[in-house]
């Protein structure tokens, strides 16, 4: 339902899109095909991906990191109820420091809470960076992809 919502948010403002779903929903989506995605991306085409990986004991996470290495993507976006990654849970601790940039491996050392630790390493073997970001507030992920939001960068450790 998330990824036809965001097809028509763009449809509407005049985006080509196409969804690809990783379970078969012939009459709503098409299925997903690597090659299929890498076409309507050469076309100039947005592909929306749904259904995660299409099977149980993996999270959407992983099936974006999985995505983004598959269609060797530049960055993965990460979309939260926070403004980025902290050393604790901004919720819960009101001293709870934001980085601007951390590590892949920090994240994993730490246990911080990004995404599963299966997505975090599946990016970092690909050096995928993820760009972690509050979806929640209005115009947020326009002002992060032109570079003026507030996010934390998921990188390698020489880059962070």
């Amino acid at each position: 339902m998330n990824a036809l919502a965001v097809q028509n948010a763009l449809e509407q403002i005049g985006v080509d899109t196409r969804v690809q779903s990783a379970i078969p929903m012939a009459s709503v989506c098409e299925p997903y095909i690597r090659r299929r995605a890498e076409r309507h991306l050469e076309k100039g085409r947005i592909v929306i991906f749904a259904a995660g990986v299409g099977s149980p004991y993996f999270t959407t996470d992983s099936g974006a990191a999985l995505r983004a290495a598959e269609m060797k993507c530049d960055a993965l976006f990460k979309g939260t109820s926070v403004d980025g990654v902290y050393d604790a849970d901004p919720k819960k601790v009101a001293t709870a420091k934001r980085f601007e940039t951390i590590s892949y491996d920090r994240v994993l050392a730490d246990n911080l809470k990004v995404m599963d630790a299966s997505a975090v390493a599946l990016c970092r073997d690909n050096n995928i960076p993820i760009v972690v970001f509050n979806i929640r507030e209005q115009g947020n992920l326009a002002r992060v992809l032109a570079g003026d939001g507030v996010a934390t960068i998921v990188q390698s450790e020489g880059d962070a």
